[in-house]
């Protein structure tokens, strides 16, 4: 009988150590690794008119952010977040990508939408769905709600959205759901993380 407790317990010991090997990464955000809910890629036009899609940008983890240039609080704080961020990250920033989709192109033309996200790092790309259709398809995957909400004027609108960013892997994997407005250090630890 005490072989076979012996027995029992090595390999209970053993089990305990491969399950601590295989432990899932600590992620600051939620990990959604596998989740098969959101989207896993995309077709959109850049800034100057290039369709991109997450293969163009295999081998760096990916921030896809979704946003608009008028916005008064959250996507501006993201961005500058995401760039303090990235500064952090020292030479491990060449390996970020951060994409943010504009989901006002009505007023995100596509020379307004580049400045305005270089202005927060040269890095940046904005992405500028050509059609109603293509930016309903996009938010759709992703699960991104958005809607127009009446300002004063016509023109003097808010974009009300969903305030968080997706994380891709290097491998082009997604892997991450980021709130926004959650301050620099929970970036700097999940994307050192998928740079490792």
């Amino acid at each position: 009988m005490t072989v076979f407790l012996r027995r029992a317990f090595a390999l209970l010991v053993c089990a305990v150590l491969l399950a601590a090997c295989d432990k899932a990464p600590d992620f600051k955000n939620l990990d959604i690794t596998g989740n098969k809910q959101f989207g896993s890629d995309f077709s959109l036009p850049d800034t100057t008119g290039k369709t991109r899609t997450l293969g163009d940008f295999k081998g760096k983890a990916v921030v896809l952010f979704f946003g608009y240039t008028h916005c008064p609080d959250v996507c501006p704080t993201t961005l500058a977040e995401l760039s303090q961020a990235l500064q952090q990250l020292g030479d491990k920033a060449k390996d970020v990508q951060v994409l943010m989709v504009t989901v006002d192109p009505a007023r995100d033309t596509a020379p307004l939408l580049g400045q305005y996200v270089q202005a927060f790092n040269p890095t940046y790309i904005g992405l500028r769905p050509a059609s109603d259709a293509q930016l309903e398809k996009v938010a759709k995957d992703f699960r991104v709600y958005y809607a127009k909400s009446a300002g004063k004027t016509p023109g003097d609108y808010t974009m009300d959205h969903t305030a968080a960013s997706y994380v891709f892997d290097k491998d082009g994997k997604l892997r991450l759901f980021a709130h926004d407005g959650q301050g620099v250090e929970p970036w700097v630890h999940d994307l050192k993380i998928l740079l490792d």
